[in-house]
């Protein structure tokens, strides 16, 4: 009760202080507590400078606390039944509209922050991912895409489109699928490995396809399940034989020997030859920057019943909690999404795409520094010098139509059993394997996924 009493005080003092510049916070405030799950010695680091600064300008105090994702939820949870909640929580999707419900965020501060910097400046997927009765339930920081990568050198020598539809992948697979110098794909079809999980939600989310709606399980779709069960499997024919997952898909294209792969963006410092434990191997050089330079992306991907097609997103927030020392907490978070951004980014820039693309005066000004900024482990380079520009919009395009199963539908956690039940996996796998046809696959995947609950 005392929680809400002091966000309900804050929100009266708010609309002052939001007209405030940052040098105007109360210097003598009480340190603000930052939980972060980017705990890593130094991205760790680079936040505490962060932290250094802010309270530099305003005379914040803030406290950088490191947490265990997989202990977020639980740690989460008994603050909030102690009333000791920090007051900014860095967290991902999964517990943005659940905490909202709960009653741990403020979700009228984060809408503010949001409304401050100009809502139009957000990519718009991050900011639907997040929507709650009305607010946003926490500000979107960063995310990443995944990627249909492939060899754009071989597409344009061939005269294909890139491959931004199942028609277009087939398209390429047909031209350029020549086993064992060459595999049109490589598909994911590992049963017990969440890349295949996560590859198939693409792959259907593509087509128009959810196993859920705002009430719960919904019966998937017959034809368009069909239609992606049938590109799936052709995808997969065009694979080299084995369990494949993420390491293999790596390995096939980094050798030059498969057209398209997908991934996540985290591949692309290794693409370029800046990290040692994954080298590419087309040729003698393992710090070589060739195969980067061959390689094109394609973020949102559309089937036959869905033409917009859709893109697979993973996106991270600042949470600001109704325990909070609100107005300051707000005031951070803006530093973190503003004058500090692209310091907020250098964390780890190749899977922390800008969800905030630039600012009233520049809208482009995040996304261009994002791109300066350099990635890489064993050596380091910027990604304009390593992609093309056309090439950086698309990684960060992808942020604008980037869906998940049960988030707009409320049933984010329904959903994400559903996923890693792996059920649709196997089933998919059976039908890749002629165990059934695909309308009985179909219905096979509707009685399981009805069991889930």
């Amino acid at each position: 009760m005392n929680s809400l009493i002091k966000g309900r005080s804050a929100r009266l003092l708010r609309g002052a202080a939001l007209a405030m510049a940052l040098s105007a916070v109360v210097a003598n405030a009480q340190n603000l507590r930052f939980w972060t799950t980017e705990e890593q010695p130094e991205r760790l680091a680079k936040q505490q400078e962060m932290a250094a600064q802010f309270e530099k300008m305003t005379g914040t105090p803030v406290e950088v606390i490191p947490v265990t994702e997989s202990d977020l939820g639980t740690r989460t949870t008994a603050a909030f039944a102690a009333g000791d909640l920090p007051d900014v929580i860095y967290h991902p999707l999964q517990y943005a509209l659940p905490w909202a419900e709960a009653g741990i965020l403020d979700t009228e501060a984060s809408t503010e922050v949001i409304e401050a910097l100009g809502a139009d400046t957000f990519a718009p997927g991050a900011i639907t991912m997040a929507a709650y009765d009305g607010d946003t339930a926490s500000v979107p920081v960063d995310g990443w895409t995944q990627m249909i990568v492939y060899r754009k050198d071989l597409f344009d020598e061939a005269g294909l489109e890139a491959p931004n539809s199942y028609a277009n992948v087939l398209a390429a697979m047909e031209k350029l699928h020549n086993p064992p110098e060459m595999y049109g794909f490589v598909a994911a079809t590992k049963v017990d490995e969440s890349f295949m999980s996560q590859v198939l939600e693409h792959v259907l989310l593509a087509n128009g396809i959810s196993p859920v709606n705002s009430e719960g399980f919904s019966p998937l779709d017959e034809a368009k399940t069909i239609e992606a069960l049938d590109f799936y499997k052709a995808i997969a024919e065009a694979s080299p034989p084995g369990e494949l997952f993420w390491k293999q898909s790596r390995e096939v294209y980094f050798a030059g020997k498969a057209a398209m792969i997908i991934w996540s963006p985290f591949i692309l410092d290794e693409l370029a030859g800046l990290r040692d434990s994954a080298p590419p191997t087309i040729n003698d050089d393992p710090t070589s920057s060739e195969l980067a330079s061959k390689t094109g992306v394609v973020t949102n991907f559309a089937g036959p019943s869905n033409p917009d097609g859709a893109a697979w997103g993973d996106v991270r927030y600042f949470g600001i909690t109704t325990d909070a020392d609100t107005d300051a907490a707000m005031e951070f978070v803006k530093f973190s999404m503003d004058d500090g951004y692209l310091q907020t980014l250098s964390i780890a820039p190749e899977g922390k795409f800008p969800v905030r693309r630039g600012t009233a005066d520049d809208a482009v000004k995040f996304i261009q520094g994002w791109a300066d900024l350099p990635v890489g482990v064993d050596r380091k380079a910027p990604l304009k010098e390593l992609y093309a520009p056309e090439m950086i919009t698309e990684i960060v395009g992808g942020l604008a139509s980037a869906q998940r199963w049960g988030v707009t539908e409320g049933q984010l956690s329904l959903a994400s059993k559903m996923i890693n039940s792996q059920v649709i996996n196997r089933l998919v796998r059976e039908y890749i394997d002629g165990e059934r046809d695909a309308a009985a696959t179909v219905a096979a995947m509707n009685d399981e996924l009805a069991k889930i609950n």
